[in-house]
C-alpha cells in the first residue's frame, strides 16, 4: 500500500464552493460536449425502457438530466419530459410509464411521434442548463402490442436447446414491458420407436435477436419439449405477448417439424490455455442451468509435458459450465481432475486425444460421438482489469484535467506495462471474458477510508507465489488485514493533491513541493483555467517529461497528462505488486527496507514526487533485482527479460 503522511483528503464538492474564484468562467467541462446519438427502441409501449446513447452524460450528483421529446404525436403538438438515469458517460436510460404513453397520445391506439429529442442537463457545478443538439426522431407509440407472426423456423436438423427463429412484428422486449413467449405442443417419435408420444405444452420466453428488435426473436427448443434423444418432432407454436399488469394477446398458431439430433462437439478453443482461463467447447445439444440437466466432457489420450520425451496416459471427466445449447466452457483449475493430474503452475505441455460429450436430462443419458482434439497447457498468466470508476473521472475536476481523461488513462497503461515488461502479466481496460481468474483494481477519486491513501491493497494477507490470481483491490474486504489498516481497496487520485503546497483541503504532505503546483496550478479551477475542448484542437498535446514544467499552455497540458498518468500508473504498479506478494515475497513486511532511488516497492515516504512523476531525470521507478526475478519466476514469459538497470533490494 502507499500512504502519505499526514493524511489528507480532498473532496470534490469543496471545489464547487470555490470555483467562482477562477480567473475565467469556463463551461462545465463534463457537459461541454453533451451530445445525443440515438434513442431506442423505435416502438414504445407502457413499460419500455428507452436506451439513450450519446456523449458527455453525467451522474446525478453532477447534474439533473432530462430527455425531452418535442414534436407531433397523434395529430397534436407534444413536449414530453422524461427523467434520464445515468448508466455511463455514453449511455442513459429513461422509463416510459402509462402517463408518458398518454401524453404522447397512445393510450387507446397506435400513434406516430415525429419530432426532436434533446438531452437537457442542469449542471450541479455552475447551475447552467446544457442542451444537446436536437436529434430527429420517429417513434411508434402504443399502450400494448399484438404479435403478428410471419414465420417460425421449421424443417431441417435441430439440436436440443438450439435457438428457433421467429419473424414478424410486435414482439415484446422484456423487462417492465412484459415478455413474449412461445407455447409449444406436439408429438415426438424417437429414432427406432414405432410411434410418437404426445408431449405436454411447454412455454418458453422469447429473446430479441438484436437488443431493440421487435421483428425477430428466438426461443430455445428446450429439453422439456422432446428430451435429448434423436428423433422427429411435429407440432405447433403459438406466440403470445404477456404484457406486465395488462392483457395477454396471442398470434395465430404456426405448424412446425424438426429432425432432432443428439449432442456433439465441433471445436475446442483456444489451442492453449493457462491456469484460470476458460476453454470454450462449441457444439450442439448441450443442456444445463436447470434441475436434472447436466453436460460433461470426457478427454481420453496422452499428455506430454514440455521438455519431456514420454507422454502420460490421460482419461479425464470434466464438468464444464453451461452457457447455451451450443456452448459450454471449462476453467483450467488446480482443483479438478486435470489440475490434480499435473501442476498447472509449473508444468506446460500438450494433451492429444479425443473428446466427447455426456448429456443427462431427467434420468436419461446420451453419449455423443468422439472428436480428435489437441489442447495446450500454457504458462500461468496474471490478467489485471483496471476499472476506472466514475468518481475517478469526476475527481479529475480537482486538477482541471477532466477533459484529458482518456489521454491520462493511456499514459497510465503505458506506465504499468513498462513496470511489468518481461513478466506474464496482461492489463485489460474492459472486464475479461476469457479468464475466470483475474485481478481487479479500482481507480477512485476520494479515499473512502478517509486516510488520504494513494492506494491500498485490501486483499487478505500477503500472497507469496501469487496463488490466488483473483485479488480484488476495490470495495470493502471484510477480512482482517495483516497490517490492520482499513479494508476499502484501490487507487485514490484525490489524495495526490497532498503534494501541493496549497491543497484545496487538509494539509500538505511532507513531500509536497513547488514542482507539483507548477504542473497543475495552471489548470486548477480555483487558481487557473481548466482544460476545455478548445485547448485540444488538433489533439491532446504530448510531452515526455523532459520539457516539464513548461511555459506555453499546450506543452503545460502535455506535462500535466504525462505527470498525472505517471503518478497514477506508478501507484497502480505498486499496488499490483502488493497483490502479487511484494515486497519481500519470502519475508516480512510490505515495502523494501531502507531507501534506494527509483525503487518501486519502497514505502510512500521514500518515493519523492519527481520520481513518481518521472521528471527531472528521476524515475521511472522499477522493481528491484530480486523482486523482478521473483515476478519472472511466478509469471514466466516467453518475452526476454527487461534490460532496465535495477537497484538492489
Amino acid at each position: 500500500m502507499t500512504r502519505p503522511r499526514p493524511a489528507t483528503r480532498t473532496v470534490v464538492v469543496a471545489l464547487l464552493a470555490v470555483a467562482g474564484c477562477a480567473s475565467s468562467d469556463p463551461p462545465d467541462v463534463g457537459l461541454e460536449s453533451l451530445a445525443l446519438a440515438s434513442v431506442e427502441p423505435g416502438v414504445v409501449i407502457t413499460g419500455t425502457t428507452l436506451a439513450i446513447s450519446g456523449d458527455s452524460f453525467v451522474a446525478a450528483e453532477w447534474g439533473e438530466s432530462t430527455l425531452r421529446l418535442r414534436g407531433q404525436s397523434g395529430g397534436r403538438s407534444v413536449d414530453v419530459a422524461l427523467a434520464a438515469m445515468f448508466v455511463d458517460y455514453d449511455h442513459m436510460n429513461a422509463a416510459v410509464d402509462a402517463a408518458v404513453i398518454a401524453e404522447l397520445g397512445g393510450a387507446d391506439r397506435i400513434v406516430r411521434f415525429t419530432g426532436d429529442a434533446v438531452m437537457e442537463v442542469v449542471s450541479a457545478v455552475d447551475g447552467r442548463t446544457y442542451s444537446s443538439a436536437a436529434l430527429s426522431l420517429g417513434l411508434d407509440v402504443a399502450a400494448e402490442l399484438t404479435p403478428e407472426i410471419t414465420t417460425v423456423q421449421s424443417g431441417g436438423l435441430l439440436f436440443v436447446n438450439d435457438a428457433v427463429l421467429v419473424t414478424g412484428r410486435g414482439m415484446l422486449l422484456g423487462g417492465n414491458e412484459g415478455e413474449s413467449v412461445a407455447r409449444v405442443t406436439g408429438c415426438f417419435r424417437a429414432t427406432g420407436a414405432p410411434s410418437c408420444t404426445v408431449v405436454a405444452e411447454e412455454v418458453i420466453a422469447l429473446s430479441p435477436v438484436e437488443p431493440f428488435s421487435r421483428d425477430q426473436s428466438t426461443f430455445r427448443f428446450v429439453p422439456g419439449i422432446a428430451g435429448i434423444r434423436e428423433g422427429s418432432f411435429t407440432g405447433q407454436v403459438v406466440i403470445e405477448n404477456r404484457h406486465s399488469g395488462a392483457s395477454t394477446i396471442s398470434a395465430e398458431p404456426v405448424a412446425v417439424t424438426y429432425d432432432l439430433v443428439s449432442a456433439q462437439i465441433f471445436q475446442v478453443t483456444p489451442p492453449a490455455a493457462s491456469l484460470g482461463q476458460y476453454v470454450v467447447i462449441d457444439g450442439g445439444g448441450f443442456v444445463g442451468g436447470e434441475a436434472g440437466a447436466s453436460t460433461e466432457v470426457r478427454l481420453i489420450g496422452t499428455f506430454r509435458a514440455n521438455g519431456q520425451t514420454q507422454a502420460a496416459p490421460v482419461d479425464l471427466l470434466l464438468i464444464p459450465e453451461y452457457e447455451t445449447g451450443n456452448r459450454v466452457r471449462y476453467v483450467i483449475s488446480p482443483s479438478d481432475a486435470l489440475g490434480m493430474a499435473i501442476d498447472l503452475r509449473a508444468v506446460t505441455g500438450t494433451f492429444t486425444g479425443t473428446i466427447h460429450p455426456i448429456v443427462r436430462y431427467q434420468g436419461d443419458q446420451v453419449v455423443g460421438p468422439t472428436r480428435a482434439v489437441t489442447l495446450g497447457i500454457a504458462a500461468v498468466k496474471q490478467v489485471v482489469y483496471l476499472d476506472f470508476q466514475p468518481s475517478y473521472v469526476e475527481s479529475l475536476r480537482v486538477f482541471g484535467l477532466r477533459a484529458v481523461d482518456q489521454a491520462i488513462r493511456a499514459r497510465v497503461l503505458d506506465v504499468v506495462r513498462a513496470a511489468y515488461a518481461g513478466v506474464n502479466l496482461e492489463l485489460r481496460a474492459e472486464p475479461p471474458t476469457d479468464f475466470a481468474l483475474f485481478s481487479l483494481v479500482e481507480i477512485h477519486g476520494p479515499d473512502p477510508n478517509g486516510q488520504g491513501l494513494f492506494g491500498y491493497d485490501n486483499s487478505p494477507g500477503k500472497d507469496t507465489g501469487n496463488l490466488r490470481l483473483h485479488d480484488r483491490l476495490g470495495g470493502v474486504n471484510a477480512l482482517t488485514q495483516q497490517d490492520g489498516y482499513p479494508g476499502f481497496g484501490g487507487v485514490f487520485i484525490e489524495s495526490l493533491m497532498g503534494f501541493s503546497l496549497h491543497p484545496l483541503s487538509g494539509e500538505s504532505l511532507p513531500g509536497a513541493e513547488q514542482l507539483f503546483d507548477d504542473l497543475f496550478d495552471p489548470f486548477r479551477p480555483e487558481r487557473g483555467d481548466i482544460i476545455v475542448s478548445k485547448d485540444l484542437a488538433g489533439g491532446v498535446p504530448t510531452a515526455d517529461g523532459g520539457a516539464c514544467p513548461a511555459t506555453d499552455r499546450r506543452t503545460k497540458i502535455g506535462c500535466a497528462v504525462w505527470s498525472m498518468g505517471s503518478l497514477i500508473g506508478g501507484t497502480l504498479a505498486h499496488e499490483i505488486g502488493h497483490s502479487l506478494g511484494l515486497a519481500n515475497p519470502f519475508g516480512d513486511g510490505f515495502h523494501n527496507f531502507g531507501d534506494e532511488p527509483n525503487r518501486l516497492m519502497d514505502g510512500g515516504a521514500d518515493r519523492p514526487l519527481a520520481e513518481r512523476a518521472v521528471l527531472q531525470g528521476l524515475g521511472p521507478a522499477v522493481f528491484c533485482d530480486e523482486e523482478y526475478a521473483y515476478l519472472r519466476m511466478i509469471l514466466p514469459s516467453s518475452m526476454p527479460a527487461d534490460p532496465s538497470p535495477r537497484p538492489p533490494c
